[in-house]
């Protein structure tokens, strides 16, 4: 799975950043259609280039709301998860807590004497 790629849980689909890029791309194009003709014409040119636009950002909307919700039931998820872990496992949580806050002093006190 590449960097900007992930999967949902919901229904296993991919989806990837240059696809999300790539609607927005196609919205621009739209409204930019859209100004083009309603800049020089009237009628069923311009009803017609409206409702094109109309219907991507619509799309793109609930596109986009759709996986807001899905990121949020993932995030609360492993929030949960995690919270349970810690109270189920207090000990190794705090020497990790330990450990990584050693390493972290560790490193800044090694770059500010090098700095220095």
């Amino acid at each position: 799975m590449d960097a900007n790629e992930f999967t949902t849980r919901v229904r296993g689909d991919r989806v990837t950043t240059d696809k999300m890029a790539a609607d927005f791309r196609v919205l621009a194009t739209d409204m930019e259609q859209l100004l083009k003709v309603t800049a020089s014409q009237t009628g069923d040119n311009v009803a017609h280039v409206r409702a094109k636009a109309e219907g991507s950002l619509r799309e793109l909307t609930a596109r986009i709301a759709e996986k807001q919700g899905e990121a949020l039931t993932r995030t609360r998820a492993a929030g949960r998860a995690t919270d349970a872990y810690v109270h189920d496992n207090p000990w190794p949580v705090m020497a990790a807590c330990g450990v990584a806050g050693f390493v972290v002093g560790a490193m800044l006190a090694r770059s500010s004497r090098a700095g220095g």
